[in-house]
């Protein structure tokens, strides 16, 4: 059965793509492209699987605020 995750993507001051999981602490990569970036998180995402041991913690992703501080 496939498990869908959130995946956070930002992008960085050198123009890397960032990618993270909230649900995997630690989980994320990065790629220059798009194309890329898709296929280094799902290998990130099965490899923190592994070190998880199929416990994660289930989170909803609700969304992004912006605040001016």
């Amino acid at each position: 059965m496939k498990k869908e995750f959130t995946v956070i993507i930002e992008k960085d001051s050198e123009g890397y793509l960032v990618a993270s999981v909230p649900e995997l602490h630690g989980c994320h990569t990065q790629a220059k492209s798009f194309d890329q970036l898709n296929e280094r998180i799902k290998e990130a995402i099965v490899l923190c699987l592994e070190d998880y041991n199929e416990t994660v913690e289930h989170t909803q992703f609700i969304g992004i605020q912006r605040v001016a501080v």
